[in-house]
């Protein structure tokens, strides 16, 4: 609001002290880096406070693991503060016109409701059943069902890949070499090409091709980039929105689930989600500079840069969140955080077309997803085979597995930070590394 309001300002010649800074995305940036901050560290107090005179606090169940009662009381919903301190700066410093800003608090809103609902549920089922003494433990409530939640994470993907698809803003240039045609995008399946321009860059002049195409980046081939039209015949290429949005679904879902799942020790879906956040910064601005993109032979995707305010929003509402929610956590985010903060990781991958990336730079979501997964297919396998059912894991997610091996659940969480920065920088890499 405020970008749009010096905005006006300046073309109507009314001139206000430091109007002229909101032109620059790096101060915005900037800005909403600090603003973000500010939110999660001095309000985040307010609203914890808020929380504890609400009587809304967890409620842990018993699983033998060390510091659990501790736990017991510790206000959560915090994801509320993280919320807040993402959309604010957003709201106040981007460009609300571009299409990507406008899915990604879309993206945040949507699943924020789904996850407050779900931890609304749980909070008033356990009034209910403390009213009637009744143990909150032996009771069904357990917030919202889980086909809803998948429900809504289905409409949210349905949302993404509809409009990633058919939005005329949503292009990708590249370049035409030596003048000639591109034919080989013309003569790609599922491509569009829209218009030809051109673009002085470092004292030389570029032509692009605009085009429209349901295209991805592949990590480690030469070849980095694939169509998925070629996923189905040629007599079906009409037909490929519904397999880009199916796969858009999936990914939501996943990903949403696997930062639900991390989200069970303190600080860690926190600083995981942070650290995922600034490698996606990376890709953003590797691909929304034409230069850097040309020097890196990746695909320039227009209009992208404005996406920076809001990832910068979201490592700052991520990192002061981590100053309450560290270990020992003053307040959890439940699942109105995380199921937030997956499906904004989920959401910025496919609009940077780096979700076939997703499994390397969130290696800890898809880790911890895939152990309860195991787990739970392998016990219910051999329950079925031998009468008695076998684990893989001491406990799943995986986090739990090595906190019932002894290790401290400040140390594991350090430790999946670190798998995280390697992930994430492996992920940078693929863009020169093929």
């Amino acid at each position: 609001m405020l970008y749009h309001l010096f905005n006006w300002l300046t073309k109507n010649g009314i001139k206000f002290p430091g109007s002229g800074l909101f032109q620059f995305i790096t101060f915005r940036v900037l800005m909403a880096v600090i603003l973000s901050l500010v939110i999660t560290t001095v309000f985040g107090k307010k609203i914890i406070n808020f929380l504890k005179r609400k009587q809304i606090g967890e409620s842990v169940r018993a699983l033998g693991l060390r510091g659990e009662k501790q736990k017991t009381g510790t206000p959560t919903m915090g994801g509320i503060i993280i919320i807040l301190a993402i959309l604010i700066p957003t709201l106040l410093l981007a460009n609300l016109n571009k299409v990507y800003v406008r899915l990604m608090i879309l993206s945040t809103v949507w699943l924020g409701i789904i996850g407050f609902i779900d931890d609304y549920l749980k909070i008033k089922a356990k009034r209910i059943a403390k009213e009637k003494g009744i143990d909150y433990h032996k009771t069904n409530a357990d917030g919202l069902a889980g086909w809803f939640k998948v429900f809504g994470q289905v409409m949210l993907g349905i949302i993404i890949g509809t409009t990633l698809y058919f939005n005329q803003s949503v292009v990708v240039k590249r370049e035409v070499i030596a003048g000639a045609a591109d034919t080989a995008w013309s003569h790609q399946r599922g491509v569009r090409i829209l218009k030809e321009d051109t673009i002085i860059a470092d004292g030389k002049i570029h032509r692009f091709v605009t085009v429209k195409t349901p295209i991805t980046t592949i990590p480690f081939v030469k070849t980095h980039e694939f169509n998925y039209a070629k996923l189905l015949p040629k007599s079906l290429e009409n037909y490929t929105f519904i397999l880009y949005i199916l796969i858009v679904i999936f990914i939501v879902t996943a990903v949403s689930n696997g930062a639900n799942i991390t989200d069970g020790l303190d600080g860690l879906a926190t600083g995981v989600s942070a650290i995922i956040g600034i490698g996606l910064g990376v890709f953003v601005f590797v691909s929304g500079d034409v230069r850097i993109a040309d020097y890196l032979n990746i695909m320039y995707i227009p209009n992208l840069s404005e996406l920076a305010i809001f990832i910068a929003a979201f490592v700052g509402a991520c990192v002061g969140f981590l100053w309450y929610n560290a270990y020992p956590a003053q307040i959890f985010m439940g699942d109105t955080g995380s199921l937030a903060l997956g499906g904004i990781i989920a959401s910025l991958a496919i609009i940077v077309r780096k979700e076939l990336l997703i499994p390397i730079f969130c290696f800890v979501f898809f880790v911890e997803l895939l152990s309860v997964m195991c787990q739970v297919s392998y016990f219910k396998y051999t329950k079925r085979k031998y009468g008695v059912g076998k684990r893989i894991f001491l406990m799943s997610p995986l986090h739990h597995h090595y906190q019932m091996q002894g290790y401290h659940e400040s140390k594991i969480a350090v430790r999946f930070w670190v798998i995280t920065i390697l992930s994430v920088v492996t992920a940078v890499v693929t863009l020169k590394l093929r």
